[in-house]
């Protein structure tokens, strides 16, 4: 049989590989929410417009309840022959109010009904990844507070530079996670135009009223061109983007977990809750939770560069093509949507070895820079030749096979006379993360300052980012 949402311009039924390549449903079924919001809105205007009467409206809002229920208790029946979420929703409605129900796609198409679903389900991930990043950097920042004056090595080219502080690394997450919170908000402000009412791609005659439905919606505005509304998969693919770096920051977080975790570090333990074993080496304690969130950056950053290709090449407005624009971003949000959740179990389970931490930041000359600094700052020697005096010091030191404090006082003056007693404070590395004070600085009372600032700002906004949703 033909499909009859089609209407009479098709004689015969499709070929059954086209009905393959055709349906949606299987994974455009979750919008189902969003498609019964969209279409009780689209009614209520309808009949306040007049196009439809007031008796009319009644039965097809009660008709679109009863499937709501349907769906919700899970008894409502999928068909692949119709394609697609809207016309399950609208093939039901028939069955249950007979022929009453083609009212409801007056002044529409599925062009304009597809985006608007898909911006509230867009919205409404935005809201859930907001409030999980909030979480996730909640327990960074109360970690980060906890161990304020905690001392571990520094890297830069993963080799040890000068001594931080754990909080301080803690917390440069806690920003990077800022940032993404940001991305997110401005994506989700970006798409908040309703396309309802664009009808297939240059409005409609009918004298419908988009602010109306847009309101209905919680959208701020209708969408001001009809074929752009339509066309439009911006909102997705910034979506994705904003996730791609999200990921990109958890793959990072977890990569240095896999670091700190192993016996070569020994910078950090996870329980077992986190950890997994090896089916033939008894002694090993995997960081597994934390290898896969670093591999599902491949997934996320993919459904970007995918949908990017699909719409790199479509002329206005809509094209078949799109239908390919929901299975990446619904993989790549539920899988954001892991990866946060796994890494601020990690977050919270992680027990920093602090003995580790600091025997390791005392190691790797960690304190040279400090030495140069204060050969400028008491000897008045200029930075440059600061860098080299303390360079031939390292070297001295690196020959002997000892660290800068081991050093006496002869070899210091062996490399510059004008050196005294007074550089030994200078080398311990508790002094020199304490002297480190400048504004985004690893001080402990920066750390401290700076993680209590941001328990309290992320403890004010988690609800609010819960009620966006």
């Amino acid at each position: 049989m033909t499909n009859t949402m089609w209407g009479g311009r098709f004689a015969a039924s499709p070929a059954d590989i086209m009905e393959e390549i055709n349906a949606s449903i299987d994974f455009d079924k979750r919008l189902w929410r969003h498609d019964i919001a969209a279409s009780k809105a689209h009614v209520a205007m309808l009949a306040a417009t007049g196009i439809i009467d007031s008796k009319e409206a009644d039965e097809i809002v009660n008709g679109l309840d009863r499937i709501l229920a349907e769906m919700k208790a899970g008894k409502f029946a999928f068909s692949r022959k119709l394609e697609d979420i809207h016309l399950n929703v609208e093939h039901r409605l028939t069955e249950l109010i007979g022929p009453v129900a083609g009212k409801l796609h007056t002044a529409r198409s599925r062009n304009d009904q597809v985006a608007t679903d898909f911006k509230l389900y867009v919205r409404d991930e935005i809201a859930t990844i907001k409030a999980a990043l909030t979480a996730l950097q909640l327990a960074l920042a109360k970690k980060a507070l906890d161990h304020a004056g905690t001392v571990m090595p520094g890297f830069t080219h993963l080799q040890t530079a000068q001594p931080i502080t754990f909080g301080h690394h803690l917390l440069a997450y806690v920003e990077m996670f800022g940032r993404d919170q940001g991305r997110f908000a401005n994506a989700a402000e970006r798409l908040n135009e309703s396309p309802l009412g664009a009808a297939a791609l240059a409005g409609t005659s009918f004298p419908i009223d988009r602010g109306m439905t847009a309101e209905a919606l919680g959208f701020a505005r209708p969408a001001a061109n009809s074929l752009d509304a339509v066309s439009d998969r911006d909102f997705a693919l910034e979506t994705l983007a904003a996730a791609a770096i999200a990921a990109m920051h958890l793959s990072r977080l977890a990569e240095e977990i896999v670091l700190w975790t192993s016996p070569q570090f020994g910078f950090a333990r996870l329980s077992d809750a986190y950890a997994t074993g090896s089916s033939i080496m008894p002694q090993k304690r995997n960081p597994d939770a934390a290898e896969l969130v670093r591999a599902k950056i491949g997934r996320i950053a993919g459904a970007f560069q995918s949908l990017l290709m699909v719409m790199k090449g479509l002329p206005l407005a809509y094209a078949k093509d799109m239908q390919e624009d929901k299975e990446p971003l619904f993989d790549a949000l539920d899988t954001l949507k892991l990866g946060i959740a796994a890494m601020t179990g990690m977050v919270d389970d992680l027990e920093p070895d602090v003995r580790a931490m600091k025997k390791a930041a005392s190691s790797g000359y960690a304190t040279a820079t400090d030495l140069a600094d204060w050969l400028t700052l008491k000897l008045g020697l200029p930075f440059r030749e600061a860098h080299k005096v303390t360079g031939q010091i390292v070297a001295l030191a690196e020959s002997k096979g000892c660290d800068l404090k081991k050093l006496s006082l002869a070899d210091f003056q062996s490399v510059d006379k004008r050196i005294g007693k007074a550089v030994y404070p200078v080398l311990g590395i508790a002094n020199a993360v304490k002297s480190r004070k400048s504004q985004g600085g690893t001080a402990p009372a920066n750390v401290r300052r700076e993680a209590k600032r941001w328990i309290k700002r992320l403890e004010k906004q988690g609800p609010r980012d819960k009620k966006e949703g």
